[in-house]
């Protein structure tokens, strides 16, 4: 098995599903909407500063999803979808998931944001497999807390290699492209690291090691 594994926000989409699932909120008057706007948008420059708290990150996304029942979030979800995801979708994307398809390769996204918000998405492009942080259930209620490791920065090799321990498969031969520095353990790890429309410090490291760099974008 040949692995292509991809990330998914800023890289398979043009955009970032987490932070728009926040503006989402915003816009529909589920949150305060100041208050919680500009959270959001401090967490999301943390993130792209490489200086995100992830668990404290999560707790902040999650906390919504505690205050109600899964009927009124999937139908939240659906509106999010549309309204939300759909505009960040790339044709070039959708391309290359059916190259690699095409080669026999097994395809996964791996994304640190949150399986409530990137399942859908995943099955929106056809990708199988999806490791993405696990929000806590009980009873069939979020709890606003993590399950486990959340898939960032280096929890993103653990959990893919409890994933391949699983399923008894091997990173040979294995793609992975990321647009993101957050994801230098990851693609340190990989036969064929590529960057697409990476950050600066990703872009430099990928020049210095010979490294693909593509553009999903232009």
């Amino acid at each position: 098995m040949t692995l292509a594994t991809f990330d998914l926000d800023n890289t398979l989409l043009a955009g970032d599903s987490d932070h728009a699932w926040g503006e989402f909120l915003v816009e529909e008057g589920m949150v305060d909407a100041e208050e919680y706007k500009r959270a959001n948008d401090r967490f999301y420059q943390e993130y792209l500063n490489g200086e995100l708290d992830v668990f404290h990150y999560q707790r902040f996304v999650l906390a919504p999803l505690t205050r109600h029942n899964m009927d009124e979030l999937e139908d939240w979800r659906a509106t999010f979808m549309a309204k939300k995801v759909q505009p960040m979708m790339q044709d070039k994307a959708v391309k290359l998931l059916a190259d690699h398809r095409e080669q026999g390769h097994t395809l996964m996204i791996i994304t640190a944001t949150n399986r409530f918000i990137t399942e859908p998405i995943a099955e929106l492009l056809g990708v199988d497999h999806l490791i993405a942080t696990e929000p806590e259930l009980v009873n069939g209620k979020f709890t606003g807390e993590v399950a486990g490791t959340p898939s960032f920065q280096e929890g993103k090799v653990e959990r893919l290699n409890d994933w391949l321990a699983a399923h008894g498969e091997s990173l040979e031969g294995a793609w992975f492209y990321s647009d993101s520095h957050d994801d230098l353990p990851l693609l340190r790890k990989v036969d064929n690291p590529v960057a697409v429309d990476p950050d600066p410090t990703l872009e430099k490291t990928a020049i210095e090691h010979g490294w693909q760099v593509m553009s999903l974008r232009r």
